[in-house]
């Protein structure tokens, strides 16, 4: 049996990444960790089957948004990620600190038919739309490394604010969106 079917077959998930866990960017060491101990597989290139905003935040942090109908369709990489390992991609996200939340999505293999189901980080839902608003309501088909340009990694940001905080300054930038809170 194959380390992805073994993963799957345990209870582990398939995760759909379109960011900086994807391989070459910022937080695929994470990945990688998982897949030298069997925790993870690579299983491919897919993208959405649906239209969905990829936008960028502070820092230049990707974003999903769960806005099913705007955007365009998201090309990322699709991991088989095992029970054991899925808290570690939660904490990474900020899953319990309302950063992102883990939902399905719909994939396809990059040339494929079907499509499968999986899970993927999107922006929290509490200010998913203002981050929409903010990018002036367009969004990329792919984070890639021209959107990396001004990226800041998490242990070089400001200390002194939440990344809830930064959210909310970034999209208060902006005239047209009102602030979100940070609960």
């Amino acid at each position: 049996m194959v380390a992805d079917q073994r993963i799957i077959l345990e209870g582990g998930k398939l995760i759909f990444t379109y960011g900086t866990l994807k391989q070459g960017f910022s937080n695929h060491g994470l990945l990688q960790d998982m897949i030298d101990t069997g925790d993870a597989s690579f299983l491919g290139v897919y993208r959405t089957i649906d239209k969905l905003p990829l936008v960028c935040g502070p820092y230049k942090v990707p974003f999903l948004l769960n806005m099913p109908g705007s955007g365009d369709r998201v090309y990322g990489e699709l991991y088989a990620v095992s029970q054991s390992a899925i808290p570690r991609m939660d904490e990474l996200e900020g899953t319990n600190r309302g950063h992102y939340e883990r939902l399905p999505i719909k994939v396809i293999a990059e040339g494929g038919c079907g499509g499968m189901s999986a899970e993927a980080y999107y922006a929290h839902r509490s200010y998913a739309a203002a981050m929409w608003k903010r990018n002036g309501e367009k969004g990329l088909s792919v984070y890639s490394k021209k959107e990396t340009k001004g990226y800041v990694r998490r242990k070089d940001r400001p200390a002194n604010l939440t990344f809830l905080d930064h959210i909310n300054l970034f999209i208060s930038s902006s005239s047209t969106s009102t602030p979100i809170s940070s609960a």
